[in-house]
């Protein structure tokens, strides 16, 4: 499966980048604000990889999940590339009667079987997670 995306210099660093018929996003640098930096867009999206394969896999187990949500931040080598080289992400799952277990084993198949976007990263990644009465 190929994905193909596009990249458009807008002007000084900011970017507008499309993948497919998607939505445009805006990179540019954090100081300018104009959009999300492209390592920022990184995290954001191994965040959005791994929340949607949960997700999937606690509706598949039919639990009665009222909210979710991640909280990621990534620590950068120093010297160049400055690679991403250790990742922490902390899940917190909305919901009543929900087993730890079985939270603790979405989150283990999806870090270790299905998030591709996590499987692309060069990190040490850990993890921690939170069950919290419904929103």
């Amino acid at each position: 499966m190929s994905i193909q995306a596009q990249v458009k210099w807008i002007d000084d660093l900011q970017f507008v980048a499309r993948a497919g018929n998607g939505p445009a996003v805006v990179m540019d640098t954090s100081e300018s604000g104009g959009g999300a930096g492209p390592m920022e867009l990184m995290l954001m999206g191994t965040a959005g990889c791994t929340a949607m394969d949960v997700i999937t896999i606690l509706k598949k187990k039919r639990l009665d999940v009222t909210g979710f949500e991640i909280n990621i931040s990534g620590e950068r080598a120093e010297e160049y590339p400055k690679r991403f080289t250790d990742v922490t992400i902390e899940y917190v799952v909305h919901g009543t009667d929900l087993k730890p277990e079985v939270v603790k084993q979405a989150i283990d198949l999806s870090e270790k079987k299905y998030c591709g976007a996590m499987a692309s990263l060069n990190a040490r990644i850990s993890h921690t997670f939170r069950i919290e009465p419904p929103e």
